[in-house]
């Protein structure tokens, strides 16, 4: 088995202890458990593969890509496989230890002010001759990802019995593969996203302004968008670590506590969540912090 054979087919594990009603079976997928660290890494490949395939890309060319850490990640692992060039522009409170890794898999790393501002120093740049902007925020690859993968195995993982679908919404790839792959097999499922409320900064989770809405974002593909606060997503994801030994980091937490929520006002039924990555990611920052 190669690295990139590895990526997917995560394990699909159940909230035990936190699953406030009996008759809801609450699980989570833990794409942690991809080679590099989160969930991205399915989206990473197939943005970067396909390109490859498409002749859009080569090995001369230079990749660029905003990020607020975890995609950058899955790039950066992804292109050193590939024996590409890419640069990787981050927000400055990004925690260290995702610069590092980044750095490690030989990616340059870029950091400004905040991810709007990457996103703009990204486009410019990708626009030159020799760049090429992945575009995580409108390139179909994206989501195409998890139509092709994640919405598949959890499809079969749960036995064509989900009923709900639960996940943080960043660059929303994640949620429009998998309501196009899970609606087409059963439109009665329902699709939930969660986005920070207005006061709340969650890493991976984003409210973005209207300029700055991801491209491949389509509401209609979305049957609920729950809020979820920054105390609400850091006390969640310590209580899986505490709770459930589930290692992860804060957008995980916010997607649980809007899983939590839903499961407390249905009667029966089997709810997915994404845990999106690893807790180790946050060390250095105050999530696990007394």
């Amino acid at each position: 088995m190669t690295i990139i054979e590895s990526i997917g087919n995560t394990p699909l594990v159940e909230i035990q202890r936190l699953n406030p009603n009996p008759n809801v079976k609450l699980l989570a997928k833990l794409e942690g458990n991809n080679p590099g660290g989160s969930v991205k890494d399915r989206a990473a490949l197939n943005m970067i593969r396909s390109a490859l395939e498409r002749g859009e890309i080569n090995a001369n060319t230079r990749l660029i890509e905003a990020t607020s850490g975890n995609t950058g990640i899955a790039l950066a692992m992804i292109a050193a496989i590939y024996g590409l060039s890419i640069e990787l522009v981050m927000p400055s409170n990004s925690t260290r230890e995702r610069t590092l890794t980044m750095e490690a898999f030989g990616a340059k790393v870029t950091l400004l002010d905040s991810i709007e501002s990457c996103r703009d120093y990204a486009e410019e740049k990708g626009a030159q001759e020799g760049w090429f902007i992945l575009n995580q925020f409108a390139n179909p690859d994206n989501y195409r990802a998890h139509y092709l993968t994640t919405g598949p195995e959890i499809w079969h993982d749960t036995k064509g019995k989900i009923t709900h679908f639960v996940s943080a919404m960043g660059t929303t790839g994640s949620i429009m593969g998998n309501s196009m792959f899970l609606k087409e097999k059963n439109p009665a499922i329902q699709i939930v996203g969660c986005q920070p409320t207005e006061e709340s900064s969650i890493p991976g989770i984003r409210r973005w302004p209207i300029e700055y809405l991801p491209k491949i974002y389509d509401p209609s593909r979305v049957d609920r968008v729950i809020d979820v606060s920054q105390q609400d997503a850091t006390a969640r994801a310590r209580q899986l670590a505490k709770e459930e030994g589930i290692f992860v980091g804060m957008s995980s937490g916010g997607a649980l506590h809007a899983a939590l929520q839903i499961a407390s006002e249905m009667e029966s039924g089997v709810i997915v969540c994404i845990a999106c990555d690893r807790g180790d990611r946050y060390l250095s920052s105050d999530l696990f912090g007394t």
